[in-house]
């Protein structure tokens, strides 16, 4: 059997195969409300066949989106639209997780295909925060700086939103400490310069992604997958190294944290980054061996040879698949036929 198509068991979960979903923002929400844009989205991935999707970035307050379009899950309401797709990820024998965020300074952006520029006024926009008081961009205003009454109350939202994902029913709850959003911009020197116990070294950098495991540990059940997604880089000198990110997940790993999601970059605009196919994949390979952490490679992984190379080579344990899913969301089923893996279709399209 090809690597890709083999199960990997977790303590709280089996996958049935190595591919993953990566979380990636649709712009598509009103007041956090998903609709049937996102039925559709994920449902269809469902269909194709991964062992898992991770809904995108879903913001933990309204001031934690990164566009006034994001997901959300900051009251109750937002649970009955997100139940329904959950349901039908699990129909299709497929394991449903969601990504909770905050956006931090890169907060009351507009949406993508709009404006590249940063919202300044408007119905759609307010005040962002952050660790300090560093614009993400020379051009924005500078974000307010967090006091520790503030960062309580942050700490607060991720544990309600992630009581609410668990009635919903994921099966897996990851964090977002990576691409320069909030969690990651107090990981990083270069937009966190506190001098109090979350800024200066590298353990109090560390603390806010901590304090929210700690609380997190107190309501995810056993049978419910952490998962963290970090920037294994900034790319920068000066910035969050592969050294920390490996430090951090031998941490992470006493928190019952299963699987780091790495990633890498965002924390600054216009960094030179050598993209090219697997890429990001070094990153993931360190840490697996360093930190004896399981570990998802993303970026540039378009074909299912590449793919299972990567697993063959011990490199990564599982391929978290971006935009080749937005493009193709069959991408397991195509994989399937290329690696010689007898692959299962639902009664409605078996005659096809």
């Amino acid at each position: 059997m090809p690597k890709l198509f083999s199960s990997l068991d977790l303590r709280s979960i089996s996958l049935k195969n190595r591919i993953i979903m990566s979380p990636m923002c649709q712009y598509s929400a009103q007041d956090g409300f998903a609709n049937e844009w996102h039925f559709v989205h994920y449902g269809s991935r469902a269909v194709g066949g991964v062992a898992a999707i991770i809904q995108e970035a879903t913001a933990v307050s309204p001031q934690g989106r990164i566009t006034f379009h994001d997901l959300g899950l900051w009251k109750d309401e937002h649970m009955i639209e997100l139940n329904k797709i959950v349901n039908f990820i699990h129909k299709q024998n497929v394991l449903a997780g969601i990504q909770l965020s905050h956006s931090g300074r890169k907060g009351g952006s507009s949406i993508p295909w709009m404006t590249d520029k940063k919202l300044v006024e408007g119905y759609s926009t307010w005040k962002v925060v952050a660790p300090s008081s560093i614009a993400f961009e020379n051009n924005s205003e500078p974000p307010h700086e967090l006091s520790l009454d503030e960062i309580k109350i942050i700490i607060n939202d991720f544990k309600e939103s992630a009581e609410r994902s668990v009635k919903i029913g994921y099966d897996i709850i990851e964090l977002h400490a990576a691409h320069g959003y909030l969690i990651h911009q107090f990981l990083s020197p270069l937009s966190n310069t506190r001098t109090d116990e979350y800024g200066g070294n590298f353990e109090n950098r560390i603390r806010l992604l901590l304090d929210i495991i700690k609380v997190l540990q107190n309501i995810i059940p056993k049978h419910v997958s952490l998962w963290v997604r970090i920037s294994a880089t900034d790319w920068v000198e000066g910035g969050w190294t592969l050294d920390e990110s490996i430090k951090l997940s031998k941490i992470l790993k006493t928190y019952n944290v299963e699987v780091i999601d790495v990633s890498s970059g965002g924390i600054i605009p216009h960094v030179k980054i050598p993209v090219k196919a697997n890429y990001q994949v070094p990153f993931a390979h360190r840490i697996k061996n360093e930190a004896k952490m399981t570990t998802g490679t993303v970026g540039l992984i378009t074909q299912a040879i590449q793919a299972e190379e990567i697993l063959e080579n011990t490199e990564a344990d599982l391929i978290i698949i971006g935009r080749e899913l937005l493009r193709n969301p069959y991408f397991p089923r195509e994989a399937a036929d290329i690696l010689g893996e007898d692959f299962h279709y639902p009664p409605q399209y078996e005659r096809a």
